[in-house]
């Protein structure tokens, strides 16, 4: 298989079967391909998965055929060749061509590969009159252009206004850096920076977490000795705050609620520097798996991982927590630039349902902690729904919790006031970090 029909793959798999993008580029990506086909690849199927509506606005204007109506894979060998064309730039649009009639006399039926041909042929000739977006309405427009569903783009316009959701897309499409978190029970900031810039990676601190740094140029980073040895994981930096923003104390324990994979539990096992206990749960075995391993890796034996369901009350814990997590299930609308295929497969009906279930998560924590206790109640996504509006509401019926400003943990408090107030909304255009909400809750004394 060469590098385009990897590709096609791909795509196959995740826009014709509901596969995700970042396991089953994995899954087809073997030890033995190179580095520039592998991000070739990356490169293409993000680009495609990204760009879907706006490359089959552009087919449609092409095609004699209804995209509906065309085959899916011959569907998605145009989707490639076009954005080959529109966004690429070192590609020729000759190969862009030739490669995506191949690939049509491979996996359409006799005589596609004369209609693929003609389609991108036409494309190439008039790419700069066909790329134009000719719709008056305004959410039809930042639909087409950016590529979302119209009722993610209607709610973001509602909530935010036109220009922060166009700036919000045009961020989302963009590629986001790695981010890393240092294991402070084996290292520190500078003394991994250093090492990782000797191999010739760029580096540079996060701007609000303390242990966070972006990687600009981490091919395989996850290769080197200091993964191996546990010295950093991978995390976004908006993950990163919700340990950060916990600040427990060394010795206490600590209830993860929704842990898997493990990123904010052994965050939080590090600041306490490996003394006390986490309990991290999960309803998947397989999850809970991830945690214990991640753990092993970063030297990490106070995390002790449960299968139960955050639904359900655990009786034998009320009152014992110190602290509770809830990194609680959402929408995941804030990490669409890490996981493009998100806003494919999330349907605005899912909303309602998630947030009945973050308000029962929520309700069950509030059981664990001491007085005094602290949750902290993240989302990875944007929007009042799930986010602050959750929070309010349980406050309002809950007056023994109150929220806990945190702007003194942060490194800075640039464009999260808020922060002092006890919670956060992060957004990839404004905070350069994935899409995220943290709120610190405490319960009162007595």
């Amino acid at each position: 298989m060469n590098v385009r029909e990897i590709c096609l793959n791909i795509l196959i798999d995740v826009h014709s079967k509901g596969a995700y993008s970042n396991y089953t580029i994995n899954k087809y990506i073997k030890e033995n391909i190179k580095i520039k086909d592998e991000n070739l690849i990356r490169e293409i199927v993000y680009g495609v998965i990204e760009n879907r509506l706006y490359l089959d606005y552009i087919i449609s204007k092409l095609s004699s055929i209804k995209v509906e109506k065309i085959q899916p894979p011959i569907l998605d060998i145009l989707r490639m060749g076009v954005y080959q064309m529109a966004f690429m730039d070192k590609i020729p649009d000759r190969a862009a061509v030739n490669e995506s009639v191949n690939l049509s006399k491979k996996y359409g039926h006799k005589g596609i590969s004369g209609f693929v041909n003609g389609v991108l042929r036409n494309f190439s000739r008039n790419k700069e009159k066909l790329m134009v977006v000719e719709v008056s309405n305004s959410v039809d427009y930042i639909s087409i252009k950016y590529s979302y569903p119209k009722w993610i783009i209607r709610r973001w316009i509602n909530e935010f206004g036109y220009e922060f959701t166009e700036k919000l897309c045009i961020s989302n499409n963009s590629k986001p850096k790695l981010n890393i978190r240092v294991n402070r029970l084996k290292t520190n900031r500078e003394e991994l920076s250093d090492k990782l810039s000797s191999y010739g990676y760029i580096v540079y601190n996060t701007r609000y977490a303390k242990d966070g740094i972006i990687v600009e140029n981490p091919i395989r980073i996850t290769e080197r000795e200091e993964f191996q040895q546990g010295c950093f994981t991978i995390q976004d930096e908006s993950s990163m705050l919700v340990g950060q923003i916990a600040n427990p104390k060394e010795g206490s324990l600590v209830m993860d609620l929704c842990s898997a994979p493990g990123g904010k539990a052994t965050h939080i096992a590090e600041i306490m520097e490996n003394k006390g206990k986490v309990i991290s749960r999960d309803i998947y075995e397989h999850k809970l798996r991830l945690i214990k391993e991640n753990s092993n890796r970063l030297g990490i034996n106070i995390i002790e991982t449960e299968i139960f369901d955050a639904l359900k009350v655990d009786n034998t814990m009320v009152g014992k927590a110190d602290y509770c997590i809830i990194d609680a299930p959402c929408s995941g609308l804030g990490i669409i630039r890490r996981r493009p295929d998100i806003k494919w497969n999330r349907k605005e009906e899912d909303i309602k349902e998630l947030v009945r279930m973050q308000k029962a998560i929520l309700n069950n924590a509030k059981k664990y902690v001491k007085p005094g206790g602290i949750i902290v109640y993240s989302t990875c996504t944007i929007g009042k729904e799930e986010n602050l509006d959750v929070v309010m509401d349980f406050l309002k019926a809950n007056k023994n919790f109150s929220l806990l400003g945190f702007g003194e943990l942060l490194d800075s408090l640039e464009n999260i006031e808020t922060g002092n107030k006890g919670y956060v909304q992060l957004f990839p255009h404004i905070h350069g970090t994935d899409g995220f909400f943290i709120a610190r809750i405490i319960k009162k004394n007595g």
